[in-house]
């Protein structure tokens, strides 16, 4: 009945994306996040030191950033700490007494503790919607489009996307920011999602460029051919990066970095030059 312990898999990577149904452009002017239950309750079936969950949290870190750069509102769910047998109804007997057990466990994690503009929301049902006043801020502050991640991606979060859709409001299920009991359920919420409520993205999809070197070579392993990772000062060309991989590397920077272009990144092709160019101020 209770949630069972977890164990760590591949996160979907750009391969794993299955085929959206709607080609919705994302517009950070119609966007909010939407970080959903991560708190240390439901992370902490994984256990301590899971390789997957620091880098679920590091995406998530990386878009909520983001966002706050980007003036995009940045909501949270998460469950309260006591709920009575009305409250909780038909959870009781899919899920047990949940969080009731374990209040002290029911904070955000810490890497993710929500700040003084940030909005957090009480999570009483799979949906983010139900009994919150999300829909209408979202309305108030005329934002249609609404990122999505966290756990769990089959159930808190393909309901809330399909929720989402219901409510004429865009979701973008961000398919690496999302952890859930398997893979297979994984890519199970991804499918559905694609195919009848939303768009599913990957982290990167969403931002102009890195936000830091990790990040930038996180974006760049899987581009190579040579199953070495290389040094940070090291030439990606000898680790098999080609040309046309550049070229859209460099325009897809180009929208933030206007200076950009294939000939400054093949001049020196490495991690530490390309994380200089990227880590500039973008010129207003």
């Amino acid at each position: 009945m209770a949630i069972p312990k977890l164990n760590a898999y591949a996160l979907p990577t750009a391969a794993d994306i299955p085929e959206n149904k709607v080609s919705w452009a994302f517009e950070p002017e119609r966007a909010a996040l939407l970080i959903h239950d991560m708190q240390d309750y439901f992370i902490n079936f994984w256990g301590d030191n899971c390789p997957m969950i620091d880098q679920v949290i590091a995406n998530i870190a990386a878009l909520r950033d983001y966002c706050k750069q980007n003036n995009i509102p940045v909501y949270y769910t998460a469950q309260p700490k006591e709920q009575s047998d009305e409250d909780r109804a038909l959870l009781n007997d899919m899920w047990g007494p949940g969080i009731n057990n374990h209040p002290e466990q029911q904070g955000v994690v810490a890497q993710l503790a929500p700040d003084d503009q940030d909005t957090v929301l009480v999570k009483w049902r799979y949906s983010a919607f139900i009994r919150s006043p999300l829909e209408q801020a979202l309305k108030e502050t005329g934002r249609d489009q609404l990122i999505i991640c966290g756990v769990y991606a089959h159930i808190g979060c393909m309901t809330t996307a399909t929720d989402a859709f219901m409510r004429d409001i865009k979701p973008f299920m961000v398919a690496d920011a999302l952890a859930d009991f398997s893979r297979e359920e994984h890519l199970m919420a991804l499918k559905y999602t694609a195919g009848r409520s939303g768009r599913v993205v990957m982290t990167e999809d969403l931002l102009p460029v890195p936000q830091s070197k990790g990040q930038l070579r996180a974006l760049i392993l899987p581009l190579l051919d040579e199953s070495d990772e290389p040094e940070d000062d090291e030439n990606l060309i000898d680790y098999g990066l080609d040309s046309v991989r550049m070229m859209a590397l460099a325009a897809r920077w180009r929208k933030v970095h206007g200076d950009i272009d294939f000939v400054m990144l093949a001049k020196e092709p490495t991690l530490d030059a390309w994380w200089a160019l990227l880590s500039r101020e973008p010129k207003s």
